[in-house]
């Protein structure tokens, strides 16, 4: 079975393997999917094991007070890019017991888009150790699906991340 096939349950079951797997635990900072992520991932039994809280923070605000993001990337790069995903995700880290984060940030519509960040235009992090990584994607279709497609992706950047670890 392909990866992108996998549903979210699947996916959120395998990285709890992973992490519990390595003694790692995990933090979310989500934005545009409202705590999605982290639902994904207690729904998996025992996952207070590896996981230990999620951050949705969806005003510019909140990922200052929460996650420590500075002003100086919101003003400069907005909400919605590379630099927010990669600070949320270093907020995450410094703000919990985790050792490894993920974040989402992005436009899910059905409004909201603006030139050269249309609806669908999500960014993504992921931190473990002295590596973050940031993607930039595109979906398409309404805001249930562009949501659900963002928490597959980040569940399957995690593994990708981890996979490149071990």
């Amino acid at each position: 079975m392909q990866t992108d096939a996998r549903d979210i349950f699947e996916l959120a079951t395998l990285v709890g393997q992973d992490l519990k797997g390595r003694g790692l635990i995990l933090a979310t900072a989500e934005s545009c999917t409202g705590g999605g992520v982290a639902q994904a991932i207690t729904e998996i039994a025992g996952s207070s094991v590896w996981f230990d809280c999620g951050f949705v923070t969806y005003s510019n605000a909140s990922k200052m007070r929460l996650l420590s993001v500075p002003a100086e990337v919101l003003e400069q790069h907005g909400a919605v890019s590379n630099e927010t995903a990669a600070a949320m995700c270093a907020g995450a880290l410094r703000n919990s017991l985790a050792s490894v984060a993920l974040s989402t940030t992005g436009i899910a519509g059905p409004d909201g888009g603006v030139p050269g960040k249309p609806v669908g235009t999500i960014y993504f992090g992921w931190a473990y150790g002295d590596v973050t990584q940031v993607e930039r994607m595109q979906f398409d279709g309404d805001r249930r699906s562009i949501r659900e497609q963002t928490v597959k992706h980040a569940l399957r950047g995690l593994l990708e991340l981890l996979a490149s670890r071990k």
